[in-house]
């Protein structure tokens, strides 16, 4: 995996975006983590962060807490509604959580490892 820089002023509080292989936001703490939802693979440096710190996924709402890269929501709307779905996904990703990366202040930019 290489290593990337982005200007530190493309992450403001509150926000998400990509930086190659990585979703990089600032929930007040700049993180890293993969960028793939694991539930339909959607590029999860489009998704926000919601009043808990926790990165949500774009298209069904799914939430991640950035320290663990646990889901601590599952999918939402017509997903939620399916029955075991949401314990899937939860038991999924506590066995396989998103990947974290390191995130370095360096002056005006962030070294994502």
């Amino acid at each position: 995996m290489s290593s990337t820089r982005i200007p530190a002023s493309d992450v403001p509080p509150g926000s998400v975006t990509g930086s190659g292989d990585y979703a990089v936001g600032n929930n007040g703490e700049y993180f890293a983590v993969g960028r793939k939802c694991r539930h339909l693979r959607a590029d999860l440096a489009e998704g926000s962060i919601d009043e808990n710190g926790c990165l949500v996924c774009p298209w069904h709402q799914a939430a991640y807490d950035v320290k663990t890269g646990q889901m601590t929501r599952g999918p939402q709307g017509i997903f939620a509604k399916m029955p075991g779905l949401d314990s899937f996904y939860l038991a999924l990703t506590k066995r396989w959580p998103l990947r974290r990366g390191r995130v370095t202040v360096d002056g005006d930019d962030l070294q994502v490892d």
